[in-house]
């Protein structure tokens, strides 16, 4: 995929906090990370095949302290999510949630796509 409009730090959070998540719901089974062009824009893609979302509480798992009931004490605090999609909101991104086809959740990070300037035009004409 092309580069992105991102800062470095700020993205390996995001990209940290949403593999815990995923790893941390779905211990037994894989995840995975894609990246792809879609249109001017690259949605990283972490996918897990744990238990999934509701869609009901698609936009809730975002809010801070929120852990949907299910974690004991001691599990974190809830802010994994709101911290990614603040971040990625900084950065002029988007995370959303949706279904992993055949069970599971996928969070979709999408940032604006950037053109870097070819090495011909870098180098001034003699």
């Amino acid at each position: 995929p092309p580069p992105v409009l991102a800062d470095p730090g700020l993205l390996e959070r995001v990209v940290a906090n949403l593999l815990s998540n995923a790893v941390h719901h779905a211990p037994s089974g894989p995840v995975t990370v894609t990246a792809a062009a879609v249109g001017d824009r690259v949605e990283l893609r972490v996918v897990d095949r744990g238990p999934g979302v509701p869609l009901a509480d698609r936009d809730r798992v975002f809010a801070p302290f929120q852990r949907l009931g299910d974690a004991p004490a001691g599990q974190g605090v809830g802010l994994g999510l709101a911290v990614a999609r603040g971040l990625t909101e900084a950065m002029g991104g988007t995370v959303t949630a949706e279904d992993t086809p055949g069970g599971g959740l996928t969070m979709v990070v999408s940032l604006r796509a950037v053109a870097l300037p070819s090495p011909a035009a870098a180098v001034p004409a003699p």
